[in-house]
């Protein structure tokens, strides 16, 4: 369960950079989630029939690509995109590595974003990252390289 929250919220935090593409060599530039626009159905005012029936069928969220897409399991590749996208913005002394601090700072930032309610300072949310933190840091020296981060995200992943 923990697996599937946190590539959820790594996904739910990384899906707006999957959805867009620069020229190569270009600087990345910040991304922000915008509302989407409701969905609009025409036809060809020619067939009336075809007119009324799509103004009437109502458009919902299932039909939505992005909606379907952020319920599907991200694959390796979109994981390991995602933590190349985001490990800088959590590595804050530039190290390369993440300490138990960035860590926990990424992981509440990716279960707040699947569960706002989500408290930081709370016993519950301690443990659970003291959990992922141990069970991330496979050579066991006490930081997580992106590799570290990328596999303990692909885990349970098939």
């Amino acid at each position: 369960m923990m697996k599937t929250i946190l590539l959820a919220g790594t996904m739910a935090i990384a899906a707006p950079a999957f959805a867009q593409t620069a020229p190569a060599g270009a600087p990345a530039a910040p991304v922000t989630a915008a509302p989407m626009a409701p969905a609009t159905t025409t036809a060809p005012q020619a067939d009336t029939t075809a007119t009324a029936a799509a103004q009437t069928t109502p458009v919902t969220p299932a039909a939505d690509a992005t909606a379907t897409a952020s319920t599907q399991p991200a694959d390796s590749t979109q994981v390991a995109s995602a933590v190349d996208t985001q490990f800088g913005q959590y590595d804050k002394n530039a190290d390369g590595k993440l300490d138990r601090t960035e860590f926990t700072s990424w992981m509440v930032a990716l279960k707040t974003a699947s569960d706002p309610s989500t408290k930081a300072e709370s016993a519950e949310t301690k443990k659970w990252v003291g959990a992922a933190f141990a069970q991330a840091d496979t050579n066991k020296n006490k930081s997580l390289d992106k590799a570290e981060v990328t596999g303990f995200l692909n885990q349970g992943q098939s």
